[in-house]
Order: structure tokens, then C-alpha cells, then sequence
């Protein structure tokens, strides 16, 4: 699976954004400590933006921005022939055809090494305007398997955004049962109560988690 592949299983915007905060709260619940998470949501990023973002603590990592002009996807997997530390640059056609609009996210540091190069290996895009996800047009390497810019496992928990792949991986990740009907709970959005929280996590009660759900932006009542 490519970012093509990605981007045709892609939700619309605003139902990214909300299941990208559901597994952001999820993973606070579950992993106390900031280290431990996988993913995260920052529902201030700035002014008018916020960002959800995953890191695997091996290299690999994702982050998307959502802004009033759309939402903008980099994904990086650090094992790809498609890295721009192999290539010295991002891989021809991943970047080029990134709308004005996103142009300022290929350039923004959090995005960059020390050099001021952007880091990626997939990208892909959505102006509000748009009825699909973009990405640009790209010759992957030769010989490569299908996961040649790492986007299938990249982005497989946004591909399938079911309460059921939650689970499997938190309970992979965490190597701890995860009960599925507060995964369900969170996933439909409804309000953080003290009984998810508990069925989640029974070390921690939902006051603990106050500075976690305000950057997050998830309700609770």
C-alpha cells in the first residue's frame, strides 16, 4: 500500500480530525507518561491550526495539520529507499506538487532536519475544497514491495479506523487487555467519564488527566 493507496481510503477532513483526537485521548488514558505515547494531538498548535501526530520511537513518524485551507499529511518511515537521507532530498515527486497554500508545512522546521530539508517519504493533501485526498505523482523505486514510502504502516490506524484495530494495537503496544467498549466510547466521540477512564487505565481517574484532554480538546461533559 503507497500514499495513493492511502489517500483513496482516507475519511473527509473533519472525521480525520476526530478520530485522530479519539486515539490522542485514548493513548493518554492508557500511557500516563508523555514517552510511552505513540500518538498525539495538539488542538493548539497554533492560532488557527492543529496537528495530530504519531511517532514510533524507531525513526518512524507522521504528522498532519489541520487548518482552515484543509489538512496536510508528511509521513516518514526511516527504513524506505525513498528517505531523503538515501536520496540527498526528498524523493522526486512526493513535495512538487503540494498546493501554495500547504507550501509553508514542507518548510516548517518541526517538519525539517538540521538543514532545513524536509523529512518524508509520503505526503498527501486535502484543500476544503477538495472532495478527495491528493499526492503527487510519483515513480517508485524499482524492485521496491508495495510499502515502498512506508505509508501502509504508517498510516494503517487511519486506513482502518475500526474500534477493533485500536484495540489489537494498544493491546500489542501496551501488552494489556484494553476493554473495547471504551475504545468504542471514545471513538464515537462521546464525552471522557471517570468510568472510561477507570475501564482504561484503573491507576489513573479523569483529574489527572486535565492538561492531556485541554490540548487535546476532547470533551468531557
Amino acid at each position: 500500500m503507497t500514499v495513493h493507496d492511502v489517500a483513496r481510503h482516507l475519511p473527509e477532513i473533519a472525521v480525520l480530525r476526530e478520530h485522530c483526537r479519539s486515539m490522542a485521548v485514548l493513548e493518554a488514558v492508557l500511557s500516563p507518561e508523555w514517552e510511552s505515547r505513540r500518538h498525539s494531538f495538539d488542538d493548539h498548535w497554533s492560532e488557527a491550526e492543529s496537528m495530530a501526530s504519531m511517532r514510533s520511537g524507531s525513526g518512524d513518524e507522521y504528522s498532519i495539520v489541520f487548518s482552515g485551507a484543509g489538512a496536510y499529511v508528511r509521513g516518514f518511515d526511516h527504513e524506505s529507499l525513498m528517505s531523503p537521507y538515501a536520496e540527498d532530498g526528498p524523493w522526486p515527486g512526493v513535495l512538487d506538487e503540494v498546493p501554495e497554500v500547504f507550501r509553508p508545512y514542507v518548510e516548517e522546521p518541526a517538519f525539517c532536519d538540521e538543514d532545513g530539508s524536509p523529512v518524508v517519504t509520503a505526503c498527501m493533501w486535502r484543500e476544503t475544497v477538495d472532495d478527495h485526498w491528493k499526492a503527487g505523482t510519483i515513480d517508485f523505486p524499482d524492485g521496491t514491495t508495495e510499502d515502498a514510502d512506508g505509508a501502509g504502516h504508517l498510516f494503517r490506524l487511519l486506513v482502518d479506523r475500526s474500534p477493533e484495530a485500536f484495540q489489537r494495537w494498544a493491546e500489542d503496544y501496551n501488552e494489556v487487555p484494553v476493554a473495547l467498549a471504551a475504545v468504542r466510547h471514545v471513538f464515537s466521540s462521546r464525552p471522557l467519564t471517570e468510568e472510561v477512564v477507570h475501564a482504561l487505565n484503573s491507576d489513573i481517574v479523569l483529574a489527572d488527566l486535565s492538561e492531556d484532554v485541554a490540548e487535546i480538546g476532547y470533551p468531557t461533559n
